[in-house]
């Protein structure tokens, strides 16, 4: 970017201000990759021509291990130690894991910054440290429907094995007894289910059991009303599904509010005589509470698929009660899970390395697929807008202060822009940082940097099918090198618009203006007068550089205009010299996108 403005007075010298300014060593340091047919870039993981080194450091289906070797070259090490993972991770661009393996800040730091995504070949994601990946700038997918089903079926599979003894009588007659008497079960039709956790596999479940003719409740703060109805299960409060329950399955991840949230003190509120399944996370029971709860008669029985540690000790307490059903974390192993699972995870990563948006990124700002796609123009307007108002600054105090408005006619708790403020905190941080930011850890970088970013949404009159009307970046208590990006109100503003699938600035300052924010950009302000598009035209065209768009925007006829000129290719120095040399010009900035 280059930025030039005339003296007071007539002349051909000219103050070029850019080289004093940071944004020119970052823009040396982190050049645009541009690709106008690719989409938007969020994690660059290999430099171009170079195919991607994947470490798949837990067994994963040959479907999944195929999709993976047609894109990258793939390295299949099981079984790692943290040491071997430490050491190998500095080669590889992506890393797949399941449950077993342990990615910790270590392994983000051995990785020198080289590993830009981790894939969870699963739903939980409690084995990998997502603050250490943020700050790290690594994104994590997983792998959150193709096992559903899987891990419904097999919490049915052990309450209805659980409630009629099966697996206990199948021993005894394997030992050659016939225990009929003692192995008489209860019936699961009429007792009432509490479903811990409302998500995809607790809703699974549920309408399992409603199926089975058993009263079903729940307990989930985040779950939707409507959706429980539309099952017909009610939902209750923690306390009200522990004393009402005949049966509790366990259906919620592991966090620090649910460590051990079965336990001594909760075990104590629960209906005498209460059955536990738990397909969900070990460390969500306290092993040793349940054991106590057991022998108390509290809990008649437990079906157990996770433990906090896997495999559980030999002399484990729990796993040699003959009241405890025990699997060794099956839920998710159906042939058909096992090769969804592995396509999916390989499609997310894949997608990922490739810069695609990622529908199941666990620490960027989760978007509906179907809101993915409609948002999908808006986002690179968005980060473009960033990458423009931060070249309008001059320096100085630097940017503390931006305000991004956004323009719809749709209602606010129907437009979700975590994912629009996400990408005009990179436009606004990666030409000026010191490392690459990427859509992961935009927001903790900006945090770092004492960027305070606000949101304002303008309900507009029309049609609310398009998402927005227009986005508006606004920074202030800044100087700009383009005295015209100053608005009436003091700060530099930008706006722009989505037409036809493509991004436009529409607003520069207090000026309206029409250009595609496609290759490069020249703003010009000028007295308005007849022939001034053709002189900057002829001299971009005495140098061969294409203009694809150009428009000017005016106070009022034959006063200050600023004209906006798109180019597909960077004029030379002395290209941008004789622009300026031109006598109606006032000032004049050259931004890259």
């Amino acid at each position: 970017m280059a930025a030039y403005a005339k003296p007071p007075t007539a002349s051909l010298s000219w103050t070029k201000l850019l080289p004093s300014s940071p944004f020119a060593t970052a823009l040396v340091s982190f050049p645009r990759r541009r690709n106008r047919s690719a989409k938007t870039v969020f994690v660059v993981a290999v430099s171009s021509g170079a195919k991607p080194t994947v470490l798949v450091a837990e067994k994963l289906g040959e479907a999944g291990i195929s999709l993976l070797k047609e894109f990258a070259n793939v390295d299949c090490s099981y079984n790692l130690t943290p040491e071997e993972l430490c050491t190998k991770i500095s080669l590889c661009d992506a890393l797949i894991v399941r449950s077993g393996t342990k990615v910790t800040r270590d392994v983000f730091e051995a990785s020198s910054g080289r590993l830009k995504v981790v894939g969870r070949a699963g739903v939980g994601i409690d084995n990998v440290d997502l603050a250490a990946a943020t700050e790290h700038g690594c994104l994590v997918v997983n792998a959150p429907t193709a096992n559903t089903i899987a891990a419904a079926e097999h919490g049915i599979a052990l309450l209805a094995a659980m409630a009629r003894n099966i697996s206990q009588a199948s021993a005894s007659v394997k030992a050659g007894q016939w225990l009929r008497n003692k192995y008489v079960g209860v019936s699961l039709v009429g007792k009432t289910l509490a479903v811990m956790g409302f998500g995809k596999v607790g809703s699974e479940v549920a309408r399992r059991a409603k199926g089975l003719g058993m009263h079903v409740i729940a307990h989930d703060p985040y779950a939707p009303a409507d959706r429980a109805r539309a099952i017909g299960v009610e939902l209750v409060s923690f306390d009200e599904a522990l004393a009402t329950a005949d049966f509790i399955s366990l259906h919620m991840p592991l966090t620090a509010s649910t460590s051990k949230v079965l336990n001594d003190e909760t075990f104590a509120k629960m209906k005498k005589g209460v059955r536990i399944v738990n397909v969900a996370r070990g460390g969500v029971i306290d092993e040793e509470a349940l054991v106590k709860a057991l022998d108390a008669g509290i809990v008649a029985q437990a079906a157990l698929d996770v433990f906090t540690v896997e495999p559980p000790p030999a002399d484990s307490k729990l796993v040699s009660d003959e009241r405890v059903t025990v699997t060794p974390h099956l839920g998710a192993s159906t042939m058909e899970a096992q090769e969804g699972v592995a396509i999916e995870i390989a499609e997310a990563v894949v997608g990922a390395l490739r810069g695609e948006l990622a529908a199941t990124a666990v620490n960027a700002p989760m978007v509906p697929a179907e809101v993915l796609t409609e948002l999908k123009p808006f986002v690179e307007l968005a980060e473009k807008l960033g990458r423009l108002a931060v070249q309008l600054i001059a320096g100085g105090s630097g940017v503390k202060s931006v305000k991004v408005t956004y323009g719809s006619a749709r209602a606010p708790d129907d437009l979700d822009t975590r994912l629009l403020r996400a990408m005009i905190t990179k436009g606004l941080i990666e030409p000026i940082s010191s490392v690459f930011v990427n859509l992961v850890n935009a927001d903790f970088t900006a945090k770092q940097r004492g960027l305070r970013i606000s949101e304002e949404r303008i309900l507009l009159d029309g049609s609310p099918e398009s998402p927005l009307e227009f986005v508006q970046v606004q920074i202030a208590n800044v100087e700009s090198k383009f005295a015209s990006a100053i608005s009436e109100s003091g700060e530099v503003k930008v706006e722009g618009k989505v037409k036809d699938g493509v991004p436009h600035l529409t607003k520069v300052g207090s000026f309206e203006v029409d250009v595609s924010l496609e290759g490069s950009l020249i703003l010009c302000r000028q007295v308005d007068q007849p022939g001034m598009i053709g002189k900057v035209g002829s001299v971009l065209g005495e140098e061969n550089v294409n203009v694809s768009f150009m428009s000017v925007g005016r106070i009022a006829p034959r006063k200050q205009a600023v004209m906006a000129i798109g180019v597909d290719e960077p004029p030379s120095k002395d290209a941008l010299k004789k622009i300026g040399e031109i006598p109606a010009i006032e000032e004049f900035v050259y931004l890259k996108l």
